[in-house]
């Protein structure tokens, strides 16, 4: 998996991740979205690299609609079509997930050479947990 960044779209997996949302409907979005946060909830001790990348590209689209969210995806990161509403009932479920992902067995939690990467990864998924936590 190729990482180029400490943002959550920064790798191959989460911007595979994100093209493959172009031309989906509505609901198959939304179930492209739930399934992979539950992947990393459900995953066993370990969560696999690819899996966590996923689960922050989604959570990161989650919370950019959250009203007054500090979290924004740059245009030239983000979908290359407008995203629809997501559920509310979404969110709680993606905050798991990154708590997952920030977990120890973690590979993304694991997988930085660089310590000051490393810091500023786990800053931006914390960055995007807290916008999740503080949804109504």
């Amino acid at each position: 998996m190729g990482t180029w960044g400490t943002g959550p779209f920064d790798s191959d997996m989460a911007a595979d991740f994100v093209d493959g949302l172009a031309g989906m409907s509505t609901e198959q979005v939304i179930e492209a979205m739930t399934r992979t946060v539950q992947r990393v909830v459900a995953s066993g001790s370990r969560v696999d690299g690819g899996d966590g990348a996923e689960a922050i590209a989604a959570a990161a689209l989650v919370a950019c609609q959250i009203p007054g969210s500090q979290v924004v995806i740059d245009p030239d990161d983000g979908p290359a079509e407008p995203l629809p509403v997501l559920p509310i009932s979404l969110r709680p479920e993606a905050g798991r997930a990154l708590r997952r992902v920030l977990e120890d067995g973690s590979e993304m939690a694991e997988g930085w050479v660089d310590g000051t990467d490393a810091e500023e990864w786990r800053a931006m998924v914390q960055t995007i947990t807290r916008a999740l936590d503080v949804a109504p």
